[in-house]
C-alpha cells in the first residue's frame, strides 16, 4: 500500500487523520485485491445466519452453505492479516438457535488459534452488598416458557499464532481497593488492572429504524474501540479492516482511536451510503 490516501480499486476518503477506504461490493472478492499480510486488525460481525431482516442479503443460508461461506472470507482475512495481527469477530445466537457461535468457532479451529472469548454484555443485573438490586443496560425481551432473555454476545480474539501480546491495561479498569496498588508488585504504582473477558457494552436504543439507524444488526462504536485498544500499538501505524461494514460503527472508532488506515467493505448501497453520511458528520 504506497498510498495511505488511497487503495487501487477502492474508493478513497481522507479525514484529518485517518485514511477511509470503503468499497461497495462482496468482501470475498474485495478482499482478494488486497497485498498479503497488509493489515493489523480485523474488526468485524458478518451476518449471523439467524434470518435476520438486512435491506438486501439473504440470512438463511443452511448451516453447511453459511460454515463453508465463512471459511472462504475467513481464509481472505488470515492472508491479509498480518503474523502478529488481531482478528475480532463478534457473532451472537438466538435462543432458538444456540450453537451457531460455537459451530463457527470450532470450524475455524484448524485455521485460527482461538486466543481470548470475550462476552459481550448488554445487560446485566448484581446484587449489591446490601442486597439491592442494580439493573444496567437493553435487552430484547423474550415472551417464551422455555428462553431466558438473551443478553449477550461472543467476541472471538483469534489470531495467527495464539501468542500475539495485547495491551490488557489499555482496556482495563480502576482497583476497588486502592491499598492494592502500593502493596502488589506488578501494578507497577498504577491504578488499573485487567478488567477480564466480559465486556459491558449497552448498545443505543432507537425510537425508528428508518430515521436512525438502517440496520438491523449493529455493534457499538464502543465494542470496536475497545478492540482497537486491546490490540495495543501505535494507532497512527495500524490498518484496520472490516469485511462486513454496516453503517460503518467500526470505520468511526478507528477514526476516534486515529487509526491510520481503515478499509471496510459492504454489499448494501443503503448501508454504505449511510456509512459514508455518518463518517463525513
Amino acid at each position: 500500500m504506497s498510498d495511505p490516501k488511497y487503495l487501487p480499486g477502492l474508493e478513497g476518503v481522507m479525514s484529518y487523520t485517518t485514511s477511509f477506504a470503503l468499497r461497495h461490493g462482496d468482501c470475498l472478492e474485495g478482499m482478494k485485491g488486497l497485498p498479503e499480510e497488509s493489515v493489523d486488525i480485523v474488526v468485524t460481525s458478518p451476518p449471523y445466519n439467524l434470518g435476520i431482516d438486512y435491506q438486501n442479503y439473504k440470512d438463511n443460508l443452511t448451516s453447511e452453505e453459511y460454515l463453508a461461506w465463512s471459511r472462504d472470507w475467513t481464509d481472505q482475512v488470515k492472508r491479509v492479516l498480518k503474523p502478529d495481527g488481531s482478528f475480532f469477530l463478534n457473532v451472537g445466537a438466538t435462543p432458538a438457535n444456540p450453537w451457531m457461535p460455537h459451530e463457527l468457532a470450532l470450524s475455524l479451529r484448524d485455521q485460527w488459534h482461538l486466543q481470548n472469548t470475550i462476552h459481550w454484555i448488554k445487560s446485566i443485573t448484581v446484587e449489591k452488598r446490601d442486597g439491592d438490586l442494580v439493573s444496567v443496560g437493553h435487552f430484547k425481551p423474550i415472551n417464551s416458557k422455555r428462553f431466558l432473555n438473551d443478553c449477550h454476545e461472543f467476541v472471538f480474539h483469534f489470531t495467527k499464532t495464539g501468542k500475539v501480546p495485547v495491551d490488557r491495561i489499555a482496556v482495563g479498569v480502576p482497583y476497588a481497593d486502592k491499598s492494592n496498588i502500593a502493596r502488589w508488585g506488578h501494578t507497577g504504582g498504577k491504578d488499573k488492572r485487567c478488567r477480564g473477558n466480559n465486556w459491558y457494552i449497552p448498545y443505543e436504543t432507537i425510537q425508528s429504524r428508518n430515521k436512525e439507524r438502517p440496520h438491523p444488526a449493529t455493534f457499538p462504536v464502543e465494542l470496536a474501540s475497545r478492540c482497537i485498544a486491546l490490540h495495543g500499538g501505535e494507532p497512527d501505524t495500524i490498518t484496520m479492516m472490516d469485511p462486513f461494514l454496516g453503517i460503518g460503527h467500526a470505520a468511526t472508532a478507528a477514526g476516534e482511536a486515529g487509526v491510520k488506515e481503515f478499509i471496510g467493505f459492504e454489499i448494501d448501497d443503503v448501508y454504505i451510503n449511510e456509512a459514508r453520511e455518518r463518517l463525513g458528520k
